[in-house]
């Protein structure tokens, strides 16, 4: 039987499965822990804002978007949501999903960090920004039932969440700086790394090679 949580059922699905599988042996109880409320809450928030996506691809969607901090699918010189997308790609590939499937998954991990735009893009998508969104910084927290939050968090606890999660940021990124550009977590690396410098848009367009 599948498994309901805040009235959202987990699909009981061999894709499903395997991504537990894979990430639960991947990651430390924490990233494991807040990948399940991404999914819960998205679907959550996707339940009161009016938009269903599909259940599975939302899952891999959620449980692969952090993966990419992880050793073993971190690279050192690409953004952690681009190997997380891409591992995430090869996965729902191999499993027989769509191409244009695997690209909406990774749009959505590939997006997660990049606020203002996945909300106008498709459900599975939109989706697991709402659902990170609502773990990482309680956005749309008040827009769902105070019972279904506790379900949630009681069947995923988040102790400490909030200094743990920076910390796993800081130490998933410090090693590539450069690739938090444009992103959130360019303002974890400023907090938390000593020595960091943002690289600088103004600066690059000013020092672009064109002579005006």
């Amino acid at each position: 039987m599948a498994e309901t949580v805040a009235g959202v059922a987990v699909p009981d699905t061999e894709l499903v499965r395997d991504a537990t599988a894979l990430v639960r042996g991947a990651v430390d109880d924490l990233l494991f822990h807040h990948s399940r409320r991404v999914f819960l809450f998205g679907a959550l928030q996707g339940r009161s804002r009016g938009i269903e996506a599909d259940p599975e691809l939302l899952y891999v969607g959620a449980m692969f978007h952090d993966l990419g901090l992880a050793a073993g699918y971190g690279s050192a010189d690409r953004r952690f949501e681009v190997d997380g997308a891409e591992a995430a790609r090869a996965f729902l590939l191999d499993h027989g999903c769509s191409e244009g499937d695997a690209r909406k998954v990774w749009l959505g991990i590939a997006l997660h960090t990049t606020p203002g735009v996945p909300e106008f893009l498709e459900p599975e998508i939109a989706l697991v920004t709402a659902g990170v969104e609502t773990d990482v910084l309680g956005l749309g927290l008040n827009d769902l039932a105070a019972a279904d939050i506790a379900a949630v968090t009681g069947a995923h606890p988040r102790p400490d969440f909030k200094r743990r999660i920076l910390a796993e940021f800081t130490h998933g990124n410090a090693h590539r700086p450069r690739t938090v550009f444009g992103t959130v977590n360019a303002d974890v690396l400023a907090h938390y790394v000593p020595g960091f410098v943002r690289d600088d848009f103004v600066e690059a367009v000013l020092g672009s090679p064109w002579a005006e």
